[in-house]
C-alpha cells in the first residue's frame, strides 16, 4: 500500500493550522479577479513545500494536473501569469498574520519542546535554495 504523505501534510495543514481560511482572507489590489487570492496563492505554497525551482516548473505541474488531488473537486488552479500579477500587489499584512498564527497555534501544541521540534533544532531558511547560501 503506497502512502501519500505529501496529501497527509497539507491535510494537517488544513485541519491543525487552518491555512486554507488564512489564505482566503488575504487580498490584493486586482481589479475584478478571476480566481481568489487564496485560490492563486494555494499553488505557490504547495510549490515551496515541494522545493520547486521555477515558476515555469510549477507551470508544468499544474497544467498537467499534479495537484488535482491536494485540492477541492471542481477546483480550477490559476496559471502562473495570474500568480505573478497577484504576487506583485498582494497584501503582505495578511501573510504576516497567517505567519503569526501558524506560530502561536505551534506553541499551543507544544510543538517546540524545550527549544526543539522532536529533538531537532529548528532553523530560520529563506526561499528555496536549502543547502546553499551567498
Amino acid at each position: 500500500m503506497r502512502k501519500n504523505y505529501f496529501a497527509k501534510l497539507v491535510n494537517y495543514m488544513k485541519n491543525v493550522y487552518h491555512i486554507q481560511r488564512g489564505l482566503n482572507k488575504l487580498s490584493d489590489g486586482r481589479v475584478n479577479p478571476t480566481y481568489s487570492t487564496g485560490q492563486v496563492i494555494m499553488p505557490v505554497l504547495l510549490g515551496f513545500l515541494l522545493r520547486i525551482k521555477s515558476f515555469n516548473e510549477l507551470n508544468f505541474m499544474i497544467k498537467n494536473n499534479e495537484f488535482n488531488k491536494l485540492v477541492p473537486r471542481g477546483t480550477k488552479l490559476a496559471q502562473v501569469d495570474a500568480i505573478r500579477d497577484t504576487l506583485k500587489v498582494i497584501d503582505i499584512n495578511g501573510l504576516n498574520q497567517i505567519n503569526h498564527h501558524i506560530v502561536k497555534k505551534s506553541v499551543e501544541n507544544k510543538v517546540f519542546e524545550n527549544g526543539t521540534i522532536d529533538g531537532y533544532t529548528v532553523a530560520a531558511i529563506d526561499g528555496t535554495k536549502l543547502f546553499g547560501s551567498n
